[in-house]
């Protein structure tokens, strides 16, 4: 089959590094997803062990479509018999770039009647036996420039929903970010990690999996292992696999530190329930007391931009602290993510690379601030 793993912008390179690691070499990325050639047991690999694509999609049919006919004659010549039953609960998710099919809910709603009616028909069915009380399986159409690519989403939830994140918190960064963000550093297990403003602890919890080689997907549950077509023990494979691979007993020194107890509280939570508390110190600190003797240590974080602050002067001031802090750490690399467009200014320095992403849909950038080259 062919299999797509769609990527947030401007992380696409980082994921396609996670795939090649994961032993899949040759993965072209466009229009936001990357693709790769498998079977059953890759798609439960991949939601296994990916660490930052979104979900990963099974493709089923593609064809050219320019009208509405064209396109419920696409969808019905797929054999959706061979995926779905009278009780599948089916949600259609789709999306159109560059094509003359541009309304996507009424694109959605001809190609559901082409799945019921192709069902129907093949299965010989009377239209009051379809419940829609089964197993919930996510069929996606991309149009791009006319040519229709219709997918299933074996995933289900978003891969970002580790499982181990329960309690809310004001304004977390998605898992599936935060990994790509520690992947874009010089972070090894090795170096001393420190999050000075950690929050619910995401950044310090997902440092910690990546440095003991944890599967990310180890505490949830895939849309894919309801499917009754899908071949029985993949995800056993994929899950032993994940545990012969761990490495729990590495050494590693990870902090996180928060001005507010009652994240640090939830931080601790979240790390007890993946399985790393005994590798994070948390501390309900000021980021200003922070300090290390080690060498070679790496910052990350994600410090209030505006949002959580009252006024421009206090963010201001929050990162001229930040500088003065980091100077303490003259062996370190220090990475920003910031929504706040004037951050360079307001820290005293300009980064040595600057990333442009976005989180919930706020643009930032991920500033970069290295020592001297480190040896790997």
């Amino acid at each position: 089959m062919k299999l797509y793993v769609p990527v947030a912008f401007g992380l696409e390179a980082v994921v396609k590094r996670q795939l090649n690691k994961l032993g899949y070499p040759d993965c072209p990325a466009a229009n936001g997803r990357i693709a790769v050639e498998g079977g059953w047991q890759d798609v439960a690999r991949i939601n296994m062990f990916i660490r930052s694509g979104e979900r990963v999609l099974a493709e089923v049919g593609s064809f050219k479509a320019c009208t509405f006919d064209e396109l419920y004659g696409g969808f019905y010549s797929i054999p959706w018999e061979e995926y779905l039953d009278a009780h599948s609960l089916i949600l259609m998710d789709g999306k159109c770039v560059k094509s003359t099919l541009g309304a996507i809910k009424a694109c959605g709603s001809v190609a559901k009647k082409a799945i019921i009616n192709r069902l129907i028909q093949k299965k010989r069915l009377k239209i009051n036996s379809l419940d829609e009380h089964g197993a919930r399986t996510i069929v996606g159409f991309s149009i791009y420039e006319n040519q229709v690519s219709v997918t299933l989403d074996t995933s289900g939830d978003g891969l970002h929903k580790r499982g181990y994140r329960s309690l809310a918190y004001t304004a977390p960064l998605k898992e599936t970010l935060v990994a790509a963000l520690i992947d874009m550093t010089y972070y090894f297990p090795d170096k001393v990690f420190a999050d000075p403003f950690c929050g619910s602890g995401t950044l310090p919890i997902e440092t910690a999996i990546k440095a003991l080689n944890i599967a990310p997907g180890k505490w949830r549950h895939f849309d894919y292992q309801n499917w009754k077509f899908v071949p029985g023990g993949v995800y056993s494979v994929a899950k032993e696999e994940a545990e012969d691979t761990e490495n729990l007993s590495q050494h590693v020194e990870i902090y996180g530190l928060d001005i507010n107890p009652e994240a640090v509280s939830i931080a601790k939570y979240h790390a007890k329930r993946a399985g790393v508390e005994d590798k994070i110190t948390f501390k309900a600190a000021d980021m200003r007391t922070f300090n290390s003797d080690a060498s070679r240590g790496v910052m990350v974080c994600n410090p209030p931009y505006g949002e959580r602050l009252e006024s421009e002067d206090e963010v201001k001031a929050l990162y001229k602290d930040l500088a003065i802090m980091y100077k303490s750490l003259p062996d370190w690399n220090l990475y920003v993510l910031s929504g706040y467009p004037s951050f360079e200014r307001a820290f005293g320095r300009r980064a040595d690379k600057v990333k442009k992403l976005y989180n919930a849909n706020i643009e930032c950038g991920y500033y970069s601030y290295l020592s001297t080259k480190p040896s790997k």
